[in-house]
């Protein structure tokens, strides 16, 4: 007993005496002076470490003399090491200040106050969606890059041709004002075919703002913007490649290329190319499930290095495409006739858009913008033969005086449309009268800082419309944050303003058999809207990051233009709303990294999109009432292998029907396209990727193109009023048409591409 008691004292004294000669280490993590909350910092290689405390501070204690990794992580955070040598009993205190992830928590967006700031600061919600983002989903445009955005979604418009537009909170494509770097460039008669064809190799980012933003933007900014933000040259790759193909027979390719003109002057050349070819009817219906496609498009972009470093740089693009889709029958000598059945597209377009900062003290800038949109479309034996010219001059002056941070404006767009229809015919009918419209305008933004948490933001534009007269639109945000910036608080209330062009914007006015009426001089339409955001971020004990984004919105609309299907079967008649239409709902968004190389960001979108007129409330057409969107990724490091599951789930939305007959189902389902890809990177330079677009195979009803046997309509009665009478042959009384339409026909699929990407020249 005594030989046991003395064993015990000996041992516990060489115990004590060992860690008497241990060490420790101690100290702060911060950034940007805020103390930083659960990072994880310990030596590489030991079981040595722990998080940080709510004042930043660790420390790790008995560590045998030796030499160490100190590191330090945080999601959202670029780790930080440092080598360390440590003697027997020694402390030692090490602070790290650690830089925040480029895109990751404080984004510098310029979409929502047309002004560099960072996303943080911004009293106005904006969402940002960088190449990371999309390429868990490859795709050959933005417009079906955008279907894993919450609140975003692309509806096709047409079972035929394809073409479509970008819905935002329920809204319909005319609401949502598209922006190349800032610039308003997809519009108008371009919004149904100008999203595709921007080589995504150049794209830095895309920013959304849901909600007005006539503010800052004028006319069809009503429902939201999305801003797609090209690359500098000065940041861009050396040269990148990106091409991949599906066993559909897609093939799609972007090229980029940077390159000198000059010591001061820096150029960056895009192309994509994307080839369809390939006739499939898998439904059965003898049309093609998808259209047939060849499009190329041309991207460049100049800079030029000038004193001070101030800005100028001017961009072009040119595209042209020829899409086709109807009866699998269908070749090029039918094209306009009345033989067999085809939708032919042929669409040529330029743009170029700059900006030049002034060579004065002041910050002063001037912008500007031109296009040009040639169309020359069949719809079978019906043409559209359309030519639109834009032009776009603003000058911006951006001035702090104090707490206040002003922006004063002035803009100019001049817009020409000509086309084969009555919109553009004079009123007896007999001449052709293009249309031209001005537009003049003033705005004022003042952001105030009252104080480092809260921040206020007033604005006001002005517009003469040289058709519809002045138009004014206000709006008003708040912003509060915590001190530490984990929880952010943002109402906003504005107004907007839209006037409409039924031939350039709705594609259902130019295809299928029904007659389009105007019931009325179309007058603007006016908006008003209020949203509340919410963000936080959270940081646990096992250093995973989580990120909610919360946001309640309401718009109400007056004199809004919709197309009325129902009253007529054989008509769509447009004519300004007499009553309101509303579209509300709340939206959450969960970005959630762990430290073992999981992320998921998954989006809700809960909304109520209604019209009521005449004492009657319904819901609105090709609306869904719920939409749920999400992205998985999980990286086998030590493989260099990324797996990536991306999907979307909507739920019903209300379907144009041909009448009481109409034996289609009135509701869509509940309906989901689901995807996964593999992706295996091979040093800094290349990557091959692949996998499975629309797992669960999903396409709508067969019958979704109302008598695609008889597309012209030969063998349906009609009566004296134009009405079609049931017959044996045709007892649901249908006639032709593809407007019925809410998801892509194309089925599941496989793809395989591969990225190549050379930063610099090796010497």
């Amino acid at each position: 007993m005594i030989r046991l008691i003395f064993l015990t004292a000996l041992a516990g004294f060489y115990s004590n005496l060992l860690l008497a000669q241990s060490g420790s280490i101690s100290g702060k993590v911060t950034s940007k002076g805020v103390t930083l909350e659960l990072a994880n910092v310990g030596l590489v290689g030991t079981s040595f470490g722990n998080a940080t405390d709510a004042d930043g501070a660790y420390h790790i204690t008995n560590i045998p003399a030796g030499e160490y990794t100190l590191v330090v992580s945080l999601i959202g955070y670029e780790s930080q090491k440092r080598k360390v040598t440590l003697s027997a009993a020694e402390s030692r205190i090490i602070d790290f200040e650690l830089v925040e992830v480029a895109g990751s928590l404080d984004e510098v967006v310029v979409t929502a106050t047309m002004k560099e700031v960072s996303k943080l600061e911004s009293p106005v919600p904006v969402e940002v969606y960088n190449q990371t983002f999309f390429k868990t989903n490859p795709a050959p445009s933005i417009f079906e890059s955008l279907q894993n955005v919450n609140g975003v979604r692309p509806q096709l418009n047409c079972n035929v041709c394809n073409t479509g537009d970008i819905h935002i909170n329920g809204l319909e494509g005319p609401y949502t004002m598209v922006l190349i770097d800032g610039m308003p460039i997809v519009s108008g008669l371009s919004t149904v075919y100008g999203l595709t064809g921007i080589p995504r190799s150049l794209i830095e980012r895309v920013e959304i703002v849901k909600g007005p933003a006539s503010t800052l933007y004028g006319s069809e900014a009503v429902g939201g913007l999305v801003n797609i933000i090209t690359k500098q040259p000065s940041s861009a790759p050396l040269a990148s490649v990106d091409v991949f193909a599906t066993d559909w027979g897609e093939i799609n390719t972007d090229l980029g290329l940077k390159y000198k003109l000059g010591n001061k002057v820096q150029a960056l050349l895009g192309v994509n190319y994307f080839n369809y070819q390939n006739p499939i009817d898998k439904n059965n219906d003898g049309f093609t499930d998808l259209t047939l496609q060849d499009r190329i498009s041309v991207f460049n972009k100049i800079s030029f290095e000038r004193k001070e470093n101030r800005t100028f740089s001017i961009a072009g693009r040119y595209v042209y495409e020829d899409r086709w889709g109807g009866d699998m029958n269908w070749s090029r000598e039918f094209r306009g006739g009345d033989e067999v059945y085809g939708e032919s597209i042929y669409t040529k377009r330029w743009e170029t858009f700059g900006v030049y900062q002034l060579p004065v003290k002041e910050n002063i800038n001037f912008q500007f913008s031109a296009n040009g949109h040639r169309q020359n479309s069949v719809y079978g034996d019906s043409w559209y033969i359309a030519d639109q010219y834009i032009g776009f001059g603003q000058l911006t002056w951006n001035k702090y005086y104090g707490k206040h941070d002003l922006l004063l404006g002035a803009a100019y767009r001049y817009t020409y449309y000509d086309d084969n229809t009555p919109a553009t015919r004079s009123g007896d009918g007999l001449d052709n009268k293009p249309s031209i419209t001005q537009l003049p305008g003033l705005f004022l933004q003042d952001e105030i800082s009252l104080n480092e948490t809260n921040k206020l933001l007033l604005g006001g534009r002005y517009d003469y419309n040289s058709l519809h007269g002045s138009i004014f639109t206000p709006r008003i945000n708040y912003k509060w944050n915590s001190p530490d910036k984990k929880n952010i608080f943002r109402v906003s209330v504005g107004n907007g303003y839209r006037v409409a062009n039924v031939f350039t914007e709705d594609h259902a006015a130019l295809t299928g058999a029904r007659e389009v009426v105007f019931d009325g001089e179309l007058q603007p339409e006016t908006s008003w809207n209020a949203n509340i955001n919410f963000v936080k971020k959270l940081y646990t004990a096992g250093g995973t990051f989580i990120g909610l984004d919360a946001s309640a919105f309401y718009t109400y609309f007056t004199n809004r233009i919709l197309p009325d299907y129902e009253t007529d079967p054989n008509k769509i008649i447009y004519g300004n709303l007499d009553g309101s239409s509303v579209s509300k709902g709340v939206s959450l968004n969960t970005d959630i990294s762990w430290q073992s190389g999981l992320k998921a960001l998954v989006g809700v979108t809960v909304m109520d999109v209604s019209v009521k007129e005449n004492g009657e409330r319904f819901r609105q057409l090709l609306t869904e009432s719920v939409q749920t969107v999400w992205t998985v990724s999980y990286t086998f490091r030590h493989l260099n292998l990324t797996v990536d599951y991306t999907g979307n789930l909507y739920g019903p939305m209300r379907l144009p029907l041909l009448g009481e007959l109409d034996d289609r189902a009135e509701y869509s389902p509940w309906w989901s396209v689901q995807n996964i890809q593999l992706t295996k990177r091979f040093g800094t330079q290349w990557e091959i990727y692949g996998g499975v677009k629309n797992l669960l195979n999903f396409t709508p009803a067969a019958n979704s193109i109302a008598r695609p046997f008889d597309p012209f309509d030969e063998n349906v009665v009609f009566d004296a009023e134009g009405q079609v009478v049931p017959t044996a042959e045709n007892p649901n009384a249908l006639t032709f048409d593809p407007s019925y339409v809410y998801a892509a026909n194309q089925g599941i699929r496989a793809f395989l591409g591969f990225r190549y990407n050379l930063q610099s020249l090796i010497r």
